[in-house]
């Protein structure tokens, strides 16, 4: 089974290619301070509190107490300027925040910082024989890039979404699909909420790559032509994978249930191998033959 990561993680659902974009180290420098600052007045005010405020969240005075630096340090980060950033001042700012795992992990991708806690990076060899794992399951099975284009799909997938994987439609990016084609709101039950998710889950794998200029030219074209992938990206919301009930309703065979599952393929991490299962069946659906490529 050596290609598939031991941890199949269950998450909620719901490439470009195009405009050539250089990410500077002053755009990671403002997307760092954007988030740092959007956190920083999502917090409560601490309980010794006293008096009417202004502004949202916690002062920096407050932040920088709370994560031993100084408000220079704090102030500076958020102004995007160039401050050196040491992994435990990132850790102890983390914990200040009140980070989420995803979050947390968004904060150092940004900073350049490699997480203490986090493991090593894999191995990122591309494997051609990846594109044929989608016809080793039963059921929707589909294989998205790095910018979450699908690059392989099976039968099942076609047949249930219509409008970005059936031979009609030519664009097949899952973010475009989602907020830019009619069809997904229908398609897609409690498409508001899983839109939400979806932006929220892309953020987190977006913050490991800031300087793609692929992923940079998907998100600014989204901006431009999506007000609701707008607001959403804006929030700063950052959310890892979670599992549960998909619920579609197609327009051929009406309400359709699964459970969907993510794989993530050890040698290609920023792969994703998604798969779809009836609830009578395992949540990573049924394998019709062995997975071996590594």
């Amino acid at each position: 089974m050596g290609i598939v990561s031991p941890s199949f993680n269950w998450y909620k659902m719901t490439i470009y290619t195009g405009i050539k974009y250089t990410m500077t180290e002053y755009d990671s420098r403002r997307i760092l301070a954007a988030f740092i600052r959007a956190h920083r007045e999502c917090l409560p005010p601490p309980p010794k509190a006293v008096g009417r405020r202004r502004t949202p969240g916690l002062r920096r005075e407050e932040l920088a107490e709370a994560s031993g630096v100084s408000v220079t340090w704090i102030t500076w980060l958020e102004q995007g300027r160039d401050v050196a950033a040491s992994a435990s001042a990132l850790t102890r700012l983390a914990e200040a925040l009140r980070l989420t795992p995803a979050e947390r992990a968004s904060l150092f991708d940004l900073a350049g910082k490699r997480d203490p806690t986090s493991p090593a990076e894999p191995q990122a060899d591309l494997l051609s024989d990846l594109l044929t794992l989608p016809s080793l399951f039963v059921g929707p099975a589909y294989l998205l890039d790095r910018t979450w284009t699908a690059r392989a799909w099976n039968a099942d997938a076609a047949n249930l979404f219509t409008g970005w994987l059936d031979e009609e439609t030519k664009e097949r990016n899952l973010l475009q699909f989602v907020f830019l084609c009619s069809s997904a709101k229908l398609l897609i039950a409690d498409w508001p909420e899983r839109a939400r998710r979806l932006v929220a889950e892309f953020r987190a794998d977006y913050s490991r790559r800031p300087g793609d200029a692929a992923m940079q030219a998907l998100i600014d074209d989204l901006l431009a032509r999506s007000p609701l992938f707008s607001q959403h990206w804006r929030e700063q919301a950052v959310l890892n994978r979670e599992g549960g009930e998909r619920r579609f309703n197609h327009p051929l065979h009406g309400v359709q249930c699964f459970l969907q599952t993510t794989l993530l393929v050890a040698l290609q991490p920023e792969c994703k191998l998604v798969c779809l299962a009836p609830p009578r069946t395992s949540g990573i659906g049924a394998l019709k033959g062995r997975v071996s490529v590594a």
